[in-house]
């Protein structure tokens, strides 16, 4: 199992020293996320001073953008990198594609299949030098003229995996992706009891191989260095699991737990803006069902292990204080076990 760090970077220079530190602590790979910031811009800086530690995004929202503006984005990345870049994509919500985005929203999980499926298209186009002809529901993209065409990546076409929750995302995904990134809003439960049949039924009703298709699990944590960064990093958990608690396609999640109750109120308050109560409203019970609390590197490694360490093929604990010397004993502990 590969294991991955998210990184919380509040400037696109940071992604250089940012990846070399978790390069030099030992992690597989990085990502970037889509927040206050561009998720592209940092892995520039990475890519040119890092040399083994793959580079991702975890998510870029997709519906926000193209599949040919894409599809430039991941050969450049792919090109600067020497091979390392990953694809992240998701899909956000329906409010924050059409308000915050104002770009279209319909079927998102019939889309993103074609959005990827197109994305494949226009880099195997380029790769192959064959003609570019992706007729979708979607999207159409049959024109590519000699000024536009980058040719032959050198170090190949880079993975892309998508961020699902819901069946018929999850099972999209799993039919033209290389990977699935399961949502931080996740439990075991939920994984094995819904997203790893799904993915299984997919992948066999387009006779692709399990072990050609990657699971990355985000694992959120409420873990710092000191007791300030510790009760500042519990805060941003409980934050984030009423948030993602507050969207209706996340209720199935809490289903699996008993806890459907909570969607309707929370998504009333998030519609009123009320997001301190929202996490007030996340009890410790809850709080710990949906994420791995620890004051120590060791305990909090033994049960996300316990939890996830024969599920999936990559796994990324979330730290949300941003400690990069805490970053390095998290992941020398998880070695460990």
């Amino acid at each position: 199992m590969k294991i991955d760090s998210g990184t919380m970077i509040n400037n696109p220079a940071e992604g250089g020293p940012i990846f070399s530190a978790l390069e030099k602590a030992g992690y597989d790979g990085a990502y970037t996320w889509e927040g206050a910031h561009d998720p592209f811009l940092p892995l520039v800086s990475a890519a040119v001073t890092t040399s083994k530690i793959e580079l991702m995004t975890s998510i870029a929202v997709a519906f926000s953008r193209n599949p040919m503006n894409l599809a430039n984005i991941a050969y450049d990345l792919q090109l600067l990198s020497k091979g390392r870049f990953v694809l992240g994509l998701g899909s956000q919500i329906r409010p924050h594609i059409t308000k915050r985005f104002s770009m279209p929203w319909s079927k998102p999980a019939a889309r993103m299949e074609d959005m990827v499926n197109a994305i494949k298209a226009i880099l195997n186009a380029w790769q192959n030098e064959s003609r570019l002809e992706h007729r979708g529901e979607f999207y159409t993209h049959t024109l590519m003229t000699p000024l536009f065409n980058p040719g032959p990546n050198p170090h190949g076409i880079p993975k892309i995996y998508v961020a699902a929750v819901g069946p018929l995302m999850t099972k999209a995904v799993a039919r033209s992706a290389d990977g699935l990134l399961a949502h931080p809003f996740n439990t075991p439960t939920y994984l094995n009891n819904v997203t790893l049949p799904l993915i299984d039924e997919a992948l066999s009703s387009v006779n692709k191989q399990r072990d050609a298709f990657d699971l990355s699990i985000s694992v959120m944590t409420g873990i710092g260095a000191t007791e300030e960064s510790h009760k500042k990093a519990v805060r941003a958990c409980r934050d984030q699991v009423a948030f993602y608690a507050s969207t209706p396609n996340y209720k199935a999640v809490l289903e699996q737990h008993g806890y459907e109750g909570l969607s309707s109120e929370l998504n009333r308050l998030s519609k009123e803006g009320k997001w301190q109560q929202m996490g007030n409203a996340i009890d410790d019970e809850i709080l710990n069902t949906f994420a791995v609390i620890s004051e120590s590197p060791q305990k909090l490694a033994t049960e996300i292990l316990n939890r996830y360490g024969n599920s999936g093929e990559r796994i990324a604990p979330i730290l949300y204080s941003g400690e990069l010397d805490l970053a390095a004993d998290v992941l020398k502990a998880l070695k460990a076990n």
